[in-house]
């Protein structure tokens, strides 16, 4: 199997290459939180790259949820019409494209001033920037019904606007990943206690979403293969969860790790555990790839072609790319002709992990072209004044934004 052979799905659908462009957090909605002009032609040139599957950033199933005052939200049909330019453009090469559907939980910013969501009052542990979060009030059933809903209708919204699939978020300490993990989620309910329960949220979303959308629409899921923090979700919670979601219709499982708390997707871990500098999960995916039916698809690191053609080869059905696709976003085609590329940023070596993990997230594109100054080389509110006051002024602006919606209700 080569890295440029096509990939047929469980639902028949057919990934032209088994190159992904995985999700990057842009930051890039427009004043309604829609798909700016500005993020949809970011993804022309990525869709103009040769990746064969392109996977969205973030999109909010909650307006009041964000992980960030720039997110792009679906939860209606308002601006239907913005999100099917972005859907055909992003189409435009010729893969496949899938809108990444998420909630923040406890991982929203404080300064958006919303009441935070979480599966038990526990609130994040930053040290020092844990201020920067608020405490989360611990969800009730119909929270989490609500919850459920909102990820249902926000996946049938992405197929009517021209998307050919969705990946459910359900890593990187996000709302799902609370749930699935013991150091979030202290429930005593039908959510909490065994893996099962602390599963059943992600498999009724996994259901609803499967029962909602056509047949050929692809629904795949985020996993952590950990969450590098001793107690957390482990290696073999995330082989059970695979097993639980293989009879469901799932498509494909991304397997990535870690969260705000131990940013294991940038090569560090809380529990001090060693991560290879490319290919991070590739040695829990070749574990988990025992008890999985559906193809897996492994993100973290990758960047030079033969270390994502090892990944193909170990019998990983996808390599996810985030950082070097945002470097170039032709790498693909690079490959394709025999070039050599290898993007790479310097490496950050701040001590206070959260923080070194948060300057590593995208904040947000401002140029129409992805070159050195492209997304990955973007800094965030957490690294520079100039970028502090930005996600402050944007934080004002989404409350206002907040505000006026409630006022128009």
């Amino acid at each position: 199997m080569s890295l440029f052979s096509p990939l047929a799905l469980p639902s028949g659908a057919v990934i032209p290459n088994r190159v992904a462009k995985a999700a990057m957090e842009e930051n890039m909605a427009d004043a309604d939180h829609a798909p700016s002009a500005e993020l949809i032609r970011l993804y022309q040139a990525w869709a103009a790259g040769g990746s064969g599957l392109i996977i969205t950033g973030n999109v909010m199933v909650d307006a009041r949820a964000m992980t960030g005052p720039a997110g792009v939200v679906l939860e209606d049909d308002r601006f239907l019409d913005r999100f099917k330019t972005w859907a055909n453009t992003a189409r435009s090469g010729g893969g496949q494209v899938w809108m990444q559907i998420n909630h923040p939980g406890r991982q929203m910013p404080a300064g958006l001033g919303q009441e935070t969501l979480a599966p038990s009052a526990i609130p994040l542990d930053l040290g020092a920037q844990s201020k920067v979060f608020p405490m989360p009030r611990a969800m009730t059933a119909a929270d989490i019904a609500e919850v459920e809903r909102r990820f249902v209708a926000t996946a049938a919204l992405a197929e009517r606007a021209g998307f050919t699939g969705v990946e459910i978020h359900a890593a990187h300490g996000y709302l799902l990943s609370q749930f699935l993990s013991p150091l979030a989620n202290h429930r005593t309910d039908q959510w909490g206690g065994n893996l099962e329960n602390r599963a059943r949220l992600l498999l009724d979303i996994v259901r609803g979403v499967r029962a909602t959308v056509s047949s050929g629409f692809a629904v795949s899921v985020k996993l952590n293969s950990a969450d590098f923090q001793r107690g957390g979700f482990s290696p073999e919670d995330a082989q059970a969860v695979v097993a639980m979601l293989a009879p469901l219709g799932v498509d494909l499982v991304e397997l990535s790790g870690g969260s705000y708390e131990a940013p294991a997707m940038i090569g560090s871990a809380r529990d001090e555990r060693t991560l290879a500098r490319e290919a991070y999960f590739l040695e829990f995916a070749r574990e988990i790839a025992a008890v999985a039916t559906m193809p897996l698809m492994v993100t973290g690191g990758i960047r030079r072609r033969e270390v994502a053609e090892n990944v193909i080869k170990s019998g990983v059905a996808m390599a996810g790319i985030a950082t070097a696709l945002a470097i170039e976003p032709n790498l693909p085609h690079n490959w394709r002709l025999g070039k050599s590329d290898a993007p790479k940023l310097k490496p950050i070596t701040w001590k206070n992990k959260p923080v070194a993990s948060s300057s590593r997230r995208p904040s947000g594109l401002r140029k129409t072209t992805i070159t050195l100054n492209s997304l990955a080389h973007r800094t965030t509110w957490l690294r520079s004044d100039f970028s502090q006051m930005q996600a402050k002024r944007s934080a004002r602006q989404y409350r206002r934004w907040v505000t006026e919606r409630k006022a128009a209700a």
